[in-house]
Parts: C-alpha cells; sequence; structure tokens
C-alpha cells in the first residue's frame, strides 16, 4: 500500500501534481495542493504517482510505502 503525502510548507502550488492525478488532487482555499484522507491510499504504485513525485519542483509531493 503506498500513501500520498504533501508537505504543505514546501508546496508553492505549481499543480504539476495535478496533472497527472486529477481525480486524486485538490487544492486549497490559498492554491496549495492537498490529498483528501479518502483518496490518499493507493494499492500499487503507479506511473502517474511517479510522474508526480518526479515533477514536484519543491519536492512537497511524496509517496511512501506503508
Amino acid at each position: 500500500m503506498y500513501r500520498i503525502r504533501i508537505d504543505s510548507h514546501h508546496c508553492q502550488g505549481h499543480a504539476r501534481c495535478l496533472s497527472f492525478l486529477p481525480e486524486t488532487v485538490d487544492f486549497d482555499d490559498e492554491g496549495y495542493a492537498q490529498v483528501p484522507e479518502a483518496k490518499s491510499r493507493h494499492a500499487e504504485m503507479t506511473d502517474a504517482l511517479r510522474q508526480a513525485v518526479a515533477n514536484c519542483p519543491e519536492r512537497a509531493f511524496q509517496v511512501v510505502e506503508e
């Protein structure tokens, strides 16, 4: 099982993660990425998850194995 985490202190709101995971990533009122708890867990490490991690300029988007 894999879980998405977004470091809110590092996210700058570039929205690159949104382009890879539009069904998973939301944005708060200030334009920073967030992932609702119900959408944060994934059974496998998909290409979309890898691309979201690789394309975050601040490395705020993280996927950790549980």
